[in-house]
């Protein structure tokens, strides 16, 4: 069997929550908060970009979680125009709509 290892990331007002699964299997959850002191120098959503990502790696890293071991991410939620549910590949018109805030 085929063995693949997802980081699913769920980003909220004040916290993101990361999982991360080999095939169906949970192999690290965490959910980490973001007080409103962290977020206030962040005008938009699109801005706290590197400050979450940064929490996620270190996150990963702790877990002992070596990020070239996972073989997709996926992302629920953000800021773009209404879209019909699914999977969709990230592209240049998407980021837009994420910085711009839809």
């Amino acid at each position: 069997m085929i063995k693949y290892k997802l980081l699913i990331i769920n980003p909220g007002s004040t916290s993101t929550k990361i999982g991360v699964f080999e095939n169906e299997s949970l192999i690290c959850e965490e959910t980490l908060r973001h007080s409103v002191k962290d977020l206030k120098n962040f005008s938009k959503m699109y801005d706290q970009l590197h400050f979450r990502k940064d929490i996620i790696l270190k996150t990963l890293k702790n877990n002992n979680i070596d990020l070239d071991t996972i073989d997709c991410a996926i992302g629920r939620g953000g800021l773009l125009k209404p879209i019909v549910g699914g999977t969709y590949e990230i592209n240049e018109l998407m980021i837009e709509h994420l910085k711009i805030g839809f």
